[in-house]
């Protein structure tokens, strides 16, 4: 089953948020102690108004034991479908590998 490209992919923060954090049992303030990071900035992750860094994917996949690669795919997917539709490109041409 493919995913439909009209739709955008999952925030990370959602997950977190929704399902991840929930599952646990624990507070945010909790889990943003555990994670070594200020409430406010776990937040403003959860809230979707800031991206999962590298760091803080590491810190996510160490605490969930999922690693950071989950974390890091996510957000990209996330921000390359944004991009995609922000960022106009139509005045850059392909260019083709010379023979």
């Amino acid at each position: 089953m493919s995913r439909d490209p009209n739709r955008c992919p999952t925030h990370p923060g959602e997950m977190l948020r929704d399902d991840v954090i929930p599952a646990t049992g624990k507070s945010v303030s909790e889990i943003a102690r555990l994670l070594g990071v200020s409430r406010q900035h776990l937040h403003a992750i959860l809230a979707e108004r800031k991206p999962v860094s590298p760091e803080m994917a590491v810190r996510l996949g160490k605490l969930f034991g999922n690693g950071p690669g989950l974390w890091i795919r996510m957000q990209a997917a996330f921000d390359e479908w944004h991009a995609s539709r922000e960022v106009d490109v139509s005045g850059i041409p392909t260019l083709e590998a010379a023979a």
